[in-house]
């Protein structure tokens, strides 16, 4: 036995169903190595990769519609890895990243369930440099400004692996940590376009959540160079 529960979920993407295997609910729980512990991971967070949240779900539907023609992609934090999938799906060339320890495990098992090819999966914490990674023309994330230090480490992560001309897209179910990152995007020569979305059913106007789509035409030396 694991140690964890899972249960099968049936998530609706763009008229196609997405069978996915995830954790029972938010109480489950398994470290006996202590793995998680010392990747800094709680056992309050342990279980939270393994959940599809809103603004997960929003960020998938985003990349059934997206422009990823010829496209190197990066999914940061991918947790379940739900927006990757569809990417799979597509032909897309993506890249999932996580910290968590079973967050490969789960996405195979899951491209699997969906007769996908095996994803390229790369375990990957945004305080270290990760150079083998490479360089991305769109990165990608759901739900990753959740403690006030990630906008920081999320915009780290993009100087270090956005191509000169690239595109950021996160979604964001309103926490209060986007505006800096948005700033900190700024600085790196990226323009935002911002778009209000349901996060569930019950969400009415305004709605609360935020799919913040950044786009770079110019390095960021450059738009100095031009502006100074």
């Amino acid at each position: 036995m694991p140690g964890y529960t899972t249960r099968n979920q049936i998530v609706p993407i763009g008229g196609h169903d997405y069978r996915l295997r995830v954790l029972s609910d938010k109480q489950q729980f398994s470290d006996p190595d202590g793995h998680g512990e010392r990747l800094g991971i709680s056992s309050a967070q342990w279980s939270l990769f393994g959940q599809i949240w809103p603004a997960g779900r929003l960020l998938a539907q985003a990349m059934h519609r997206f422009d990823v023609a010829d496209k190197r992609v990066l999914e940061l934090g991918c947790g379940i890895g739900l927006a990757s999938l569809v990417l799979q799906g597509r032909g897309a060339n993506v890249v999932a990243s996580d910290m968590h320890p079973l967050a490969e495990s789960f996405l195979a098992y899951n491209a699997a369930l969906n007769a996908l090819p095996a994803l390229h999966y790369r375990h990957m914490r945004w305080d270290v440099p990760l150079p083998t990674l490479g360089h991305f023309d769109l990165i990608i994330a759901s739900d990753v400004l959740y403690e006030i230090d990630h906008a920081l480490l999320l915009s780290s992560v993009v100087e270090r692996h956005a191509l000169p001309t690239a595109e950021v897209v996160v979604t964001d179910p309103g926490r209060g940590h986007s505006t800096r990152f948005t700033r900190l995007l700024t600085a790196q020569g990226f323009a935002l376009i911002e778009e209000r979305c349901p996060m569930d059913d019950e969400d009415l106007p305004p709605f609360r959540g935020r799919l913040l789509h950044y786009s770079r035409t110019k390095p960021a030396s450059l738009v100095e160079d031009l502006s100074g």
